[in-house]
């Protein structure tokens, strides 16, 4: 909705207000009617100052601003609004983020920098977020267990706020990928919505929990949930942070077992798709390739809303030429 806008409805007709100038003109050159008439005025000059009368010339203003109001009436002033109506089929997503100490893993860059797997997964997480604003969108962040982080939301700002809050090593040290899913599909499985997805992101291998991941799958394709699988984190040696003996940061190579086969056999089953993250470039590459592939239908209709202003100048109008009648016949009255 915009702000309002002052217009007129036939401002043509303010061309009437050129009128007024020239009836003030030959109002003043013609001058009122004299009151007695003599046939010199030789004998009055010396009965005392000349005094100039003002209450013809204000008589005349008031007259000429009560038409002025009633011209400006006529062409109908409005405040005009525009309003805005947008009709969504939203989506349904939930963003499943692994934050097991394997997340700690620094193959990723942010500006340059060396960041951990996580810190890179939040900052293209935000970024999709922001590009989604009439999707409901929830997070559930896991290890060893499935943790809710936010349920389905439209308050994104609130939803990004939780986002930041996402530590690794939260919940446990494990990786229960099965559970993970599971718990996502259940937070959607009885939404009505044009689509419900599951993002899961993960850089391991799924090594405990209860519910396999390929069944978990399965219970996805049931309840019409489409799951798009992430694999994050480069292959072979990564640089991974520990403390040495006094406290310091040091870095070692490790090398991390990534079962791409279970993610990709995942995102079969659900009808999604798989994708390799191997650094920050192409984790933000998947994340603009799922929000082409799962767009939000939007239809917009506009219509204007008027508000009328003419009683306003009429009524102005009307009590300046009250008070011009009132005058005129009281306390400048003219005597013939």
């Amino acid at each position: 909705m915009k702000d309002e806008v002052f217009a007129f409805a036939y401002p043509w007709l303010l061309l009437g207000l050129l009128i007024l100038p020239v009836l003030a003109i030959l109002r003043g050159a013609r001058g009122a009617a004299p009151a007695v008439v003599f046939s010199s005025l030789a004998p009055l000059r010396n009965l005392g100052r000349q005094r100039r009368a003002s209450a013809g010339g204000w008589l005349t203003t008031l007259l000429l601003l009560a038409l002025g109001l009633f011209v400006v009436a006529m062409a109908r002033p409005q405040a005009a609004r525009t309003l805005t109506h947008i009709e969504s089929s939203g989506i349904d997503i939930v963003l499943t983020l692994d934050v097991s100490p394997s997340m700690k893993a620094e193959d990723f860059t942010i500006g340059n920098q060396r960041a951990n797997r996580l810190e890179a997964v939040k900052q293209v997480t935000e970024k999709f977020i922001r590009g989604r604003p009439n999707d409901r969108i929830g997070i559930v962040a896991f290890a060893g267990r499935p943790y809710l982080v936010s349920p389905l939301t439209l308050d994104h700002d609130w939803l990004l706020q939780n986002l930041q809050r996402i530590q690794i090593g939260m919940v446990g040290d494990a990786t229960a990928i099965g559970s993970a899913l599971a718990s996502a599909a259940n937070r959607i499985k009885d939404r009505e919505s044009k689509s419900k997805i599951v993002v899961l992101l993960t850089d391991g291998d799924s090594n405990a929990g209860q519910i396999p991941p390929l069944t978990a799958a399965e219970a996805a394709k049931a309840l019409k949930i489409k799951v798009y699988t992430i694999c994050a984190g480069a292959k072979g040696l990564v640089p991974y942070p520990t403390q040495d003996m006094f406290g310091r940061t040091v870095y070692r190579n490790v090398n991390m077992p990534v079962d791409e086969t279970s993610l990709r056999e995942i995102a079969k089953i659900a009808d999604g798709q798989f994708y390799r993250a191997t650094d920050s470039k192409s984790l933000a590459q998947i994340f603009e390739d799922i929000d082409r592939l799962e767009k939000t239908t939007e239809q917009f209709s506009q219509y204007k809303e008027y508000r009328e202003l003419f009683p306003w100048f009429i009524g102005a109008g009307g009590g300046l030429l009250a008070l011009y009648l009132m005058l005129s016949q009281t306390l400048w009255r003219r005597l013939p």
